[in-house]
């Protein structure tokens, strides 16, 4: 049985080998495999120099900079969460600035602003910034827009915040990947040592 294994084996190897170069002794076949596997381009990945590294060093450094540029990507996701928190803040307070307005006694039926208040305002798009009052429906309609708006941003934030878990998790798949693949090959290095001796 173990014999039938041994030259059912041999014969794939020899025929894999007869087959392989027959195929490189072909100019276009051998063009066709060089561009398949990436012959022609340059042995390099992104800024790293692969064509002097042995094997488990290249993957090594390609593993590392996939996590460095995770990284990178994490921090400018975190970035746009907290300018998105900032957006919702700046845009509640001006919402309770306008309801506080909103909310007096007025005999004339016009309520004034704070300049910086109107001039935030203008800058959400909303109001007039030549314009210092308005009427009780205007700052209704203004706080139902400021309302909208908090509700677009929440929602846009909701989506930022899964983007930033999921590249969370690609972060740490990938420093799990690098930290087994140094695992295994330290393994190999001493099972290699270990039957040496």
């Amino acid at each position: 049985m173990n014999r039938r294994i041994i030259l059912t084996t041999a014969a794939s190897l020899v025929i894999g080998v007869v087959a392989g170069t027959g195929i490189m002794m072909n100019d276009q076949a051998y063009q066709s495999v060089k561009q398949a596997v990436g012959g022609g381009t340059s042995n390099s990945v992104g800024q790293i120099d692969i064509s002097s590294m042995d094997i488990e060093t290249a993957l090594m450094a390609v593993q590392e900079q996939r996590t460095s540029l995770l990284e990178q990507q994490l921090n400018q996701q975190m970035t746009e969460v907290q300018n998105r928190n900032s957006q919702i803040a700046s845009v509640n307070d001006l919402l309770s600035s306008v309801n506080d307005v909103r909310s007096q006694d007025n005999a004339t039926g016009q309520y004034d602003l704070p300049s910086d208040i109107n001039s935030k305002l203008s800058e959400q798009g909303l109001g007039d910034g030549s314009k210092t009052s308005y009427t009780k429906d205007e700052l209704d309609k203004m706080s139902q827009d400021l309302k909208g708006k908090i509700d677009s941003l929440s929602n846009s934030q909701q989506m930022d915040m899964l983007r930033l878990q999921s590249m969370s998790n690609k972060r740490n798949e990938a420093f799990d990947t690098m930290t087994n693949f140094v695992k295994k090959m330290q393994d190999s290095r001493n099972s290699i040592i270990g039957n040496m001796r």
